[in-house]
């Protein structure tokens, strides 16, 4: 009785524990059985996912897809679709400025918008952000890069109305504009690769004082264009593009945000809706006790939360990039669950 009863408690302890691996796995089974694939969560994931990869493959040059997954391009991709989509213009890096007659009071003024930049590069207001408030251009003004604002999806700047008031009613004139101001690349700078994140508009540029040479020109999606004094360029700006200046002279250019052209009146409609509420939270000041939208003011406090991760990274980017994967899928998880 008792041998028996032993080989009965050890055939009880083996089933036992031959039946947890399998409880297990059933448990895990049962699971993504009950996942809905179909779901809504799930639909919009794949929707992301497909206008993401569309704007990373989107003309011949691109990011390294790492990069690219954290891209602020990517995270806007689904609204970029959609102004791609509905696009009354082609999907080109450049486009011909006869396409945008409504533009042509500004190059046929240059010379009046030259003299106003110039006195305002002489007085010192072609300047950098004077703290961290300029999130869209931030990572510019290391390079040397300098601008100021005559209007930024918005009523002109107080500070340009009183220092440049001939471009700012030149720029009133055209519905079309929706931001402009003066850029200074200095001699010898250089802007990297990047693309911009809104597709609602399309990026418009006036020589007002260049060096006049090939040796200072932007690319865009790897076509060449070198500026010259009175003439424009107008190209998509969400294409990847980057600039140099390797001659001794500054660029000043007019650097303007123009209205993408659309099909349909709902798109155009909606679009005007995002521009005036999230795009236009991007203003900034010129000086100091002009306005500065929501996304810029929680940007100069955020700035200082990403110090610790700079810190980081500069120790060890294996470590940086270790926990920023980390905290990129566990976001993943927690909306997919």
């Amino acid at each position: 009785m008792g041998f028996a009863s032993l080989r009965r408690k050890e055939g009880t302890k083996s089933a036992i524990h031959s039946a947890q691996p399998l409880g297990f796995g059933a448990a895990t089974c049962s699971h993504f059985d009950d996942l809905d694939l179909l779901a809504p969560k799930f639909l919009l994931f794949y929707l992301f996912v497909a206008s993401a990869l569309y704007v990373h493959l989107r003309g011949r040059v691109r990011h390294r897809f790492l990069r690219q997954l954290t891209d602020h391009s990517t995270f806007m991709a689904p609204y970029n679709a959609l102004m791609y989509l509905f696009s009354a213009v082609p999907n080109e890096p450049f486009l011909p400025i006869d396409r945008f007659p409504d533009l042509a009071p500004l190059a046929s003024n240059w010379r009046t918008i030259r003299d106003e930049a110039r006195s305002l590069f002489a007085d010192g207001h072609i300047r950098a952000a004077s703290g961290y408030t300029d999130l869209g251009f931030n990572s510019f003004f290391r390079r040397g890069w300098k601008r100021f604002y005559v209007k930024w999806y918005d009523d002109p700047l107080p500070s340009a109305k009183r220092l440049c008031p001939r471009t700012v009613e030149l720029v009133e004139s055209i519905p079309s504009v929706n931001a402009a101001m003066f850029a200074m690349l200095p001699a010898g700078g250089d802007l990297g690769r990047h693309r911009d994140p809104f597709a609602g508009s399309l990026r418009y540029h006036l020589g007002l004082s260049t060096p006049n040479s090939d040796g200072c020109a932007i690319w865009v999606d790897g076509e060449r264009y070198s500026w010259r004094d009175g003439q424009a360029v107008v190209f998509d700006e969400t294409f990847i593009h980057w600039a140099e200046n390797k001659t001794d002279v500054s660029r000043l250019i007019l650097f303007c945000d123009i209205e993408r052209p659309l099909k349909s009146r709902i798109i155009a409609a909606m679009n005007h809706s995002f521009k005036a509420t999230a795009i236009r939270a991007t203003q900034t000041e010129n000086a100091p006790g002009e306005k500065i939208g929501a996304l810029n003011r929680a940007f100069s406090v955020a700035y200082y939360a990403r110090l610790p991760g700079k810190a980081l990274k500069k120790k060890s980017r294996l470590a940086y990039y270790s926990v920023k994967w980390l905290i990129i899928g566990g976001v993943l998880y927690l909306l997919l669950r």
